[in-house]
Order: structure tokens, then sequence, then C-alpha cells
């Protein structure tokens, strides 16, 4: 039987919480890195909102990816190491692999970057999976560009540069690569984040061998796509992410009407990006554990 999620406020709260930020500046900066909206521009704009240049600089910290917040785990249970596979026709795929060191035919996960590459956080991500006891590719999409510099403002202004077709095809060849990997048992899931939770949603419709299907705060795939998809799908989104969520009730609607099995929740008061702990005005910690619970309770369901 399907399994039709509710939108589902979560109320939980970390016993701590930061000063809230002005929600109108975590839009701004939303809508700096999805848009083309230059980085004067960004910052024009923020004087504005805050009243002074010198206090928007200040607020930079909290609204941009810290790396050092991202966990530096050196487990000795584990195997990581950098790749590289064949992608599209002429394409030479980057990517990072993590796995435990003694287990053998493992289910597999590609985990899926944002729009600023693969980085620290992401790699960290692609370790908690393996933690979780599973095989874990991290592909680079911009491999075809050389892969991802270290500059976000760089990485994002390549993502408008890859041929979206191509760029499936990498990660389609990425799955195979993880259902043919010497250590994994067949079954594949994928986890993605804001432009890689786009993506999970367009590998769901595109490979049948997909089993599970985990999208954080992703843009979804056009309806007339959906009853292609296979995968049971786990959706993740943030209650004040207004930009993503607005096709959330298209997408719905077509997922129970293509008899899709789901499970979809809007966590009330969390931001786009409320997983990721490099970013500290937009993390919400206990949504993120619950989210990541949610995660890991449906990979251990279909990929084990």
């Amino acid at each position: 039987m399907p399994v039709h999620g509710l939108l589902c406020p979560v109320l939980y709260l970390p016993k701590k919480q930061p000063t809230p930020m002005d929600q109108r500046i975590i839009n701004l900066f939303d809508e700096y890195t999805h848009a083309p909206l230059t980085r004067k521009e960004f910052i024009s704009r923020l004087a504005k909102l805050t009243g002074s240049l010198t206090l928007a600089m200040s607020l930079l910290p909290m609204l941009e990816n810290n790396y050092a917040q991202a966990a530096t785990v050196d487990d000795k249970n584990l195997q990581t190491e950098d790749i590289t596979y064949a992608g599209a026709e002429g394409v030479t795929m980057k990517g990072f692999l993590a796995q435990p060191r003694k287990e053998k035919k493992l289910g597999a996960v590609m985990v899926i970057h944002e729009n600023r590459g693969l980085n620290p956080h992401i790699r960290d991500v692609t370790v908690r999976v393996a933690q979780a006891g599973y095989l874990a590719l991290a592909p680079d999409a911009l491999s075809p560009m050389g892969g991802t510099p270290a500059n976000e403002d760089e990485a994002r202004a390549l993502f408008s540069k890859l041929d979206a077709q191509q760029n499936l095809t990498n990660f389609l060849k990425g799955l195979e690569y993880l259902q043919h990997h010497k250590n994994a048992n067949g079954k594949t899931g994928a986890v993605g984040f804001c432009w890689g939770g786009a993506l999970v949603g367009q590998l769901a419709v595109n490979s049948p061998e997909l089993d599970a299907a985990v999208v954080y705060y992703g843009r979804q795939p056009d309806a007339a796509e959906v009853p292609k998809i296979k995968a049971e799908m786990l959706l993740h989104y943030g209650g004040l992410d207004e930009r993503v969520n607005a096709g959330i009730p298209a997408f719905e609607q077509a997922l129970k009407a293509a008899n899709i099995n789901y499970q979809l929740y809007v966590y009330e008061g969390a931001n786009h990006a409320f997983n990721n702990n490099t970013s500290p005005a937009r993390y919400n910690e206990a949504v993120a554990k619950l989210a990541w619970n949610r995660t890991l309770e449906l990979f251990n369901r279909k990929l084990k």
C-alpha cells in the first residue's frame, strides 16, 4: 500500500535556540544563492536591510558556509577515497567514496550536493551515510569544468553552464557505478540537498532501479513525469522556504494520482538548507536530526 505523508509541522526545538535572524535577510541570502544576483548587489541590499554596511558585513559569517563546522572524522572503521568513473561520453566524473571497512555487500547511497559543488560539508554527510552502514558516493557535478573550485561564488556560477542532459547522464552513470561496485548488494538510494534534491527527483523519474529517493528542499519534477517513479520517496521541506514549497501541491497531487509510495514533511519554522550545519543562520539542529533519522529509517528498510 502506498504511504501518503501529510504536511507535518514539526515543533521540536533545540534546547538552546540562537537569536533568530530577520527572515527578510535569510530570504535575500536565499535569492543570492539561487538567482543571478551579484555579490555586489547582494551586499548593497543587505546593507539597506540592516541599516549599515558595517552591520551587513558582520552578518555574513552567519549566512555563508563555514566549513570549519564540517566534521573532520578520522574513523578507522571507514575507508574513504577520491575516485573517478565514466560519465556521459567524454566526461570523467570525480567523486568521494566512503564505506565501512569490514562489511561487504552493502546498500549503496548517492549523496548529491547543493549548488556549491562537492565541498567539505557534503563530504561530511557522505561519511555519515557510510557510518550508518552504506556504500556512499558523492559525485562532483562540476567535474566537466575541472571540479568544484574553492570559491563558492565561482562554483555557483559554473552551475548555469552545465548541460542539463549531460549532467543527468553523469549522475545516472554514478548510480550504475554504485550498482556494479564489488561491495554493493544491488539496492540503491539517493539523497540530495537543494540543487541536489531536485536532481534526486530527476533520478527517481529516470532510473527505475532506484529503490529509495530522499529530497531535502529540492525543486519538484514535472507532474507529468511523476508516474515514471518506482522508488519510495521521502520529501523534507522547510516551512519558511516559500520558493521551493510553491511546487508542493501539484507534486503531491501527482504522487497520489500515480499511487507512488511517499512520505512528505514540511517542518514548521525551518528555513531552506536547515540540514546544513555550516550555515548558522539557517541550520536547525532539531529538525535536521529528525529528518536525518527519518532518512536512515527509509534506507534501513529499503536498502539492507
